[in-house]
C-alpha cells in the first residue's frame, strides 16, 4: 500500500526557494496520512472549510502545507505551501 504524494508548480517553487527539503514534507505527509486513518499519531492536521473545502491544512512551525487526499487511488496532492499569512489568499 504505496501513496502516491505529488507536488503543484506553486508548492514545489515554494521549497526550492526557501530551500526546504522535500523529505521533511514527505515526513509530514506520510504522518498525516497515518492521523487521518485513525492512527495515534501527534501532527497538528486540520479540515479546511470555505473555499478550501475537501482540502487539509498541515502545520510546519511557520509554514502551513495545504493537501488534498484521494484515499480511493491512494494519492496526495500538495496544493500549495506557503507562510502562515499568505497561504489561504
Amino acid at each position: 500500500m504505496t501513496w502516491r504524494i505529488s507536488f503543484t508548480k506553486n508548492a514545489s517553487k515554494f521549497l526550492e526557494t526557501n530551500q526546504i527539503p522535500k523529505e521533511k514534507v514527505f515526513e509530514l505527509v506520510t504522518k498525516a496520512i497515518r492521523k487521518l486513518q485513525g492512527g495515534d499519531i501527534n501532527i497538528d492536521i486540520k479540515k479546511l472549510k470555505g473555499e478550501w473545502v475537501g482540502f487539509y491544512r498541515i502545520r510546519m512551525g511557520k509554514i502551513r502545507i495545504i493537501a488534498e487526499f484521494d484515499f480511493d487511488n491512494l494519492a496526495a496532492l500538495i496544493e500549495q505551501i506557503d507562510w502562515r499569512g499568505n497561504v489561504y489568499k
